[in-house]
């Protein structure tokens, strides 16, 4: 199996007698309390989701990742996993201590050795990550919103988080790496989506599942866009996909928690490295992935891969060209396959979908497999039903 980034799969988990000791000395301990997100985060780099971080990056590691998307090491890191807080918060803590990370009720679930705090370019982030500061891009939005230090350092994790949805899709990348191998798949193909499943996702999936052995299904399920499909949903039209379109037998599917971050091509490269962690061999890269709007290029996020060795991803990024249903050849196809006249194409992607369905409508089959778009239909008119009780 392909080894995790950096070569180990972190575990920065403590239990037992470390634990122990660890929760009693946190009594002593400054605390920092924060917010989901960040305890989401924490979790991921104990889990080893994103390895080969440790803990929340130092000002080196910051440094090199917003300009060169590398550690200080020189591996490969796109985006920057920092823990923000504000100036009076930082002033009251001293390098080389131990904090006590905890939740908004001041539950501990992290220690933190701080290594660093230091201040930081809001500017210079935002124009190289997202290569914008319009406050209208949500990624440089939740940036301006937040802390203006940084605290570095690496974590133990002493208390997981408790879920409500989805616990039967939550693994570990160790977990989803051993079903890996109990099914005996060698190559595994990752796809990342925030969006129900449409006919082109489907045209690429089934691609890749030509030249590997099973597909991993990972559906993001961290803060998203107020206007996305909501998580339940989407992860119910999942299973009308697995259940019914594919071999069950050559799907798993876990899902993602992680924030969205709109970061177009540097947020496809994290995607790759997290799925190369769950132990993909094989991740789909389509148009414009992970972007919003027009802030990015329409096949940026496939070029970037270019920006690098293959050795040092270690992923194949299967890059696909836009995709359509021809009414002429009466199925899916692209640019390479398809030589009829673009009158005859329809466009396919998760915003036009979102879209109809949002105005009451139903997709054409073509665009949407009718068991998904009963089960969409069903969730958006729920989801209006609990938003007007609210008011």
């Amino acid at each position: 199996m392909l080894e995790a980034h950096g070569g180990i799969l972190v575990n920065r988990i403590v239990y037992g007698e470390e634990r122990a000791d660890l929760l009693s000395r946190t009594k002593e301990m400054p605390r920092v309390a924060t917010d989901l997100h960040n305890l989401t985060e924490i979790e991921n780099i104990a889990t080893g989701l994103y390895s080969p971080l440790t803990g929340f990056l130092n000002q080196e590691d910051y440094d090199q990742v917003i300009e060169d998307m590398r550690l200080a090491d020189g591996t490969v890191w796109p985006l920057p996993v920092v823990l923000r807080v504000s100036p009076a918060q930082a002033d009251r803590l001293e390098v080389g201590s131990e904090i006590a990370l905890t939740d908004l009720g001041d539950r501990v679930f992290a220690i933190m050795v701080l290594e660093s705090k230091y201040s930081y370019n809001k500017e210079r982030e935002a124009s190289k990550v997202y290569q914008t500061t319009d406050l209208e891009h949500p990624g440089v939005t939740n940036l301006f919103n937040c802390g203006e230090v940084i605290l570095g350092g690496e974590i133990k994790l002493i208390k997981r988080q408790q879920y409500q949805l989805f616990n039967q899709y939550r693994f570990d990348p160790f977990q989803v790496r051993e079903e890996f191998k109990r099914r005996g798949w060698e190559t595994v193909v990752g796809f990342q989506t925030r969006n129900p499943i449409h006919r082109a996702h489907e045209y690429l999936q089934k691609c890749a599942l030509e030249i590997v052995d099973g597909l991993f299904l990972s559906p993001l399920v961290g803060q998203t866009k107020s206007t996305d499909i909501p998580a339940e949903y989407r992860i119910e039209s999942y299973e009308v996909v697995i259940n019914k379109i594919y071999p069950p037998d050559r799907v798993f599917m876990a899902v993602f928690p992680v924030t969205m971050r709109y970061a177009g091509p540097r947020e496809a490269i994290f995607h790759a490295i997290c799925r190369k962690n769950y132990g993909c061999t094989h991740f789909i890269v389509g148009r414009d992935h992970a972007g919003i709007g027009d802030y990015y290029g329409t096949y940026q996020a496939q070029e970037v891969f270019d920006l690098f060795c293959p050795d040092e991803i270690g992923i194949v990024a299967l890059k696909f060209e836009y995709s359509f249903y021809c009414r002429k050849c009466q199925s899916m196809a692209t640019a390479k396959t398809c030589p009829h006249d673009r009158k005859y194409h329809l466009g396919l992607s998760g915003t036009k979908v979102r879209s109809l369905l949002q105005d009451g409508k139903r997709p054409p089959h073509e665009m949407t497999r009718p068991e998904v778009a009963d089960v969409l239909i069903r969730g958006l008119k729920n989801t209006v039903r609990v938003q007007k009780a609210r008011l």
